[in-house]
Protein backbone atom coordinates (compact mmCIF):
# COMPACT_ATOMS: atom_id res chain seq x y z
CA UNK A 1 0.00 0.00 0.00
CA UNK A 2 1.11 3.78 -0.64
CA UNK A 3 -0.46 6.63 0.32
CA UNK A 4 0.36 9.31 -2.55
CA UNK A 5 -1.94 12.36 -1.03
CA UNK A 6 1.36 13.92 0.71
CA UNK A 7 2.99 14.92 -2.58
CA UNK A 8 -0.35 15.84 -3.96
CA UNK A 9 -0.44 18.32 -0.94
CA UNK A 10 2.91 19.65 -2.15
CA UNK A 11 5.36 17.37 0.47
CA UNK A 12 8.34 15.68 -1.32
CA UNK A 13 7.96 12.58 0.73
CA UNK A 14 5.50 9.52 0.37
CA UNK A 15 3.95 6.87 3.60
CA UNK A 16 4.42 3.57 2.35
CA UNK A 17 3.67 0.19 4.22
CA UNK A 18 5.50 -1.60 1.77
CA UNK A 19 9.27 -3.35 3.37
CA UNK A 20 10.81 -2.07 0.04
CA UNK A 21 10.99 1.21 1.99
CA UNK A 22 9.97 0.69 5.22
CA UNK A 23 8.70 -1.06 7.98
CA UNK A 24 4.70 -0.65 8.71
CA UNK A 25 4.16 0.53 12.44
CA UNK A 26 0.54 -0.33 14.12
CA UNK A 27 -0.59 1.46 16.86
CA UNK A 28 -1.12 -1.46 19.90
CA UNK A 29 -0.06 -4.24 17.77
CA UNK A 30 2.14 -7.50 19.47
CA UNK A 31 5.67 -6.62 20.28
CA UNK A 32 8.12 -9.24 21.25
CA UNK A 33 9.39 -8.01 24.91
CA UNK A 34 13.00 -8.58 24.02
CA UNK A 35 12.98 -6.55 20.75
CA UNK A 36 11.35 -3.64 22.85
CA UNK A 37 14.33 -3.53 25.67
CA UNK A 38 17.01 -3.81 22.81
CA UNK A 39 15.20 -0.93 21.18
CA UNK A 40 15.01 0.98 24.66
CA UNK A 41 18.71 0.68 25.15
CA UNK A 42 19.94 1.86 21.64
CA UNK A 43 17.62 4.80 20.47
CA UNK A 44 20.25 7.15 21.18
CA UNK A 45 22.58 5.62 18.52
CA UNK A 46 23.05 6.74 15.12
CA UNK A 47 24.83 6.30 12.43
CA UNK A 48 27.80 8.71 10.33
CA UNK A 49 30.52 8.49 7.88
CA UNK A 50 33.44 11.35 8.36
CA UNK A 51 33.01 14.37 6.32
CA UNK A 52 28.74 13.36 5.98
CA UNK A 53 26.63 16.25 8.25
CA UNK A 54 23.10 14.91 7.33
CA UNK A 55 21.46 12.04 8.69
CA UNK A 56 22.71 8.49 6.88
CA UNK A 57 19.92 7.00 5.06
CA UNK A 58 20.17 2.48 5.94
CA UNK A 59 17.43 1.39 3.79
CA UNK A 60 15.84 -1.99 5.08
CA UNK A 61 13.95 -4.78 3.88
CA UNK A 62 13.53 -8.28 4.49
CA UNK A 63 16.12 -10.12 2.17
CA UNK A 64 13.54 -12.54 1.15
CA UNK A 65 9.85 -11.04 0.13
CA UNK A 66 11.86 -7.45 -1.00
CA UNK A 67 15.32 -6.94 -2.12
CA UNK A 68 16.95 -3.38 -1.74
CA UNK A 69 20.66 -1.90 -2.07
CA UNK A 70 21.16 -2.36 1.86
CA UNK A 71 20.55 -3.72 5.08
CA UNK A 72 18.43 -6.76 4.79
CA UNK A 73 16.62 -8.71 8.35
CA UNK A 74 17.89 -12.29 6.87
CA UNK A 75 21.24 -11.21 5.57
CA UNK A 76 21.89 -9.31 8.75
CA UNK A 77 20.54 -12.61 10.63
CA UNK A 78 23.16 -14.63 9.19
CA UNK A 79 25.81 -12.11 9.60
CA UNK A 80 25.05 -12.21 13.24
CA UNK A 81 25.21 -16.02 13.32
CA UNK A 82 28.47 -16.23 11.70
CA UNK A 83 29.69 -13.95 14.98
CA UNK A 84 29.43 -10.18 13.58
CA UNK A 85 29.23 -7.71 15.56
CA UNK A 86 26.82 -4.67 14.76
CA UNK A 87 29.04 -2.19 13.56
CA UNK A 88 31.03 -5.45 10.90
CA UNK A 89 26.95 -5.79 9.59
CA UNK A 90 26.84 -2.10 9.34
CA UNK A 91 30.17 -2.14 7.39
CA UNK A 92 29.09 -5.19 5.49
CA UNK A 93 26.48 -3.32 3.74
CA UNK A 94 27.80 0.12 3.39
CA UNK A 95 31.46 0.27 3.93
CA UNK A 96 34.08 0.81 6.25
CA UNK A 97 33.59 4.25 7.03
CA UNK A 98 30.53 3.97 8.97
CA UNK A 99 30.53 4.81 12.22
CA UNK A 100 27.84 4.11 15.43
CA UNK A 101 27.44 6.83 17.11
CA UNK A 102 26.02 7.92 20.74
CA UNK A 103 24.11 11.04 22.02
CA UNK A 104 24.45 12.17 25.68
CA UNK A 105 21.97 14.51 24.91
CA UNK A 106 17.69 13.67 24.72
CA UNK A 107 15.69 16.10 23.79
CA UNK A 108 13.25 17.18 26.80
CA UNK A 109 15.19 14.71 29.64
CA UNK A 110 16.55 16.47 32.43
CA UNK A 111 19.68 14.46 32.91
CA UNK A 112 21.36 12.30 30.85
CA UNK A 113 21.84 8.31 31.92
CA UNK A 114 25.02 7.97 34.17
CA UNK A 115 26.51 5.66 31.87
CA UNK A 116 26.35 2.60 34.19
CA UNK A 117 23.45 1.10 36.04
CA UNK A 118 22.37 2.35 39.23
CA UNK A 119 21.58 -0.32 41.64
CA UNK A 120 21.60 -0.95 45.70
CA UNK A 121 25.48 0.28 46.65
CA UNK A 122 24.94 3.28 44.21
CA UNK A 123 25.56 6.42 45.31
CA UNK A 124 26.09 10.06 43.99
CA UNK A 125 24.28 13.08 42.29
CA UNK A 126 22.57 10.63 39.79
CA UNK A 127 21.20 8.44 42.68
CA UNK A 128 19.81 11.36 44.57
CA UNK A 129 18.36 13.19 41.25
CA UNK A 130 16.67 9.78 40.55
CA UNK A 131 15.48 9.33 43.81
CA UNK A 132 14.01 13.08 43.78
CA UNK A 133 12.32 12.21 40.21
CA UNK A 134 10.23 9.27 41.41
CA UNK A 135 9.36 10.78 44.54
CA UNK A 136 7.95 13.38 42.18
CA UNK A 137 5.58 10.66 40.29
CA UNK A 138 4.89 8.56 43.67
CA UNK A 139 2.45 12.16 44.08
CA UNK A 140 0.41 10.99 40.75
CA UNK A 141 0.78 7.17 41.04
CA UNK A 142 0.64 6.44 44.58
CA UNK A 143 1.38 2.67 44.19
CA UNK A 144 5.04 3.81 44.12
CA UNK A 145 6.52 3.95 47.48
CA UNK A 146 8.24 7.87 48.76
CA UNK A 147 11.69 7.30 49.50
CA UNK A 148 14.16 8.87 51.43
CA UNK A 149 16.61 11.54 48.60
CA UNK A 150 19.99 11.10 49.94
CA UNK A 151 21.89 10.17 46.98
CA UNK A 152 22.12 6.50 48.57
CA UNK A 153 20.76 3.69 46.76
CA UNK A 154 19.51 1.39 49.27
CA UNK A 155 16.89 -1.49 49.95
CA UNK A 156 13.93 0.97 50.21
CA UNK A 157 15.18 2.37 46.50
CA UNK A 158 15.56 -0.67 44.44
CA UNK A 159 11.91 -1.52 45.59
CA UNK A 160 10.26 1.81 44.83
CA UNK A 161 12.25 0.99 41.25
CA UNK A 162 10.93 -2.26 41.01
CA UNK A 163 7.45 -1.11 41.50
CA UNK A 164 7.91 2.02 39.06
CA UNK A 165 9.03 -0.70 36.28
CA UNK A 166 6.00 -2.68 37.38
CA UNK A 167 3.57 0.27 36.90
CA UNK A 168 5.06 1.35 33.71
CA UNK A 169 5.86 -2.22 31.75
CA UNK A 170 9.61 -2.59 32.09
CA UNK A 171 11.28 -6.01 33.68
CA UNK A 172 10.93 -5.28 37.95
CA UNK A 173 14.60 -5.78 38.41
CA UNK A 174 15.12 -2.71 40.58
CA UNK A 175 17.70 -1.72 38.91
CA UNK A 176 18.01 1.88 37.04
CA UNK A 177 19.21 0.93 33.50
CA UNK A 178 19.38 2.68 30.58
CA UNK A 179 15.09 2.10 29.60
CA UNK A 180 14.58 2.95 33.01
CA UNK A 181 16.38 5.66 33.43
CA UNK A 182 14.78 7.05 30.61
CA UNK A 183 11.65 6.11 31.52
CA UNK A 184 11.40 7.74 34.68
CA UNK A 185 13.03 10.54 32.79
CA UNK A 186 9.70 10.66 30.72
CA UNK A 187 7.48 10.13 33.54
CA UNK A 188 8.73 12.90 35.32
CA UNK A 189 8.53 15.72 33.09
CA UNK A 190 5.03 14.39 31.67
CA UNK A 191 4.02 14.47 35.39
CA UNK A 192 5.69 17.81 36.22
CA UNK A 193 4.29 19.39 33.11
CA UNK A 194 0.43 18.64 33.56
CA UNK A 195 1.07 20.43 37.21
CA UNK A 196 2.36 23.63 35.08
CA UNK A 197 -0.13 26.50 35.09
CA UNK A 198 -1.75 26.53 31.57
Amino acid sequence: MVIPWYRNQGYNFTITSSTAYDQKWIHGRNIYENISRIVDSIFSNFLSRPGVRQPIFTSYCDGNRVTCNGLSQWGSKYLGDQGYTPIEIIRYYYGNDMYINSTSYISGVPSSWPGYDLTVGSSGQKVLQMQQQLNRIAQNYPAIPRIAEDGIFGPATANAVRTFQRVFGLAPTGIVDYPTWYKISEVFVGVTRISEPG
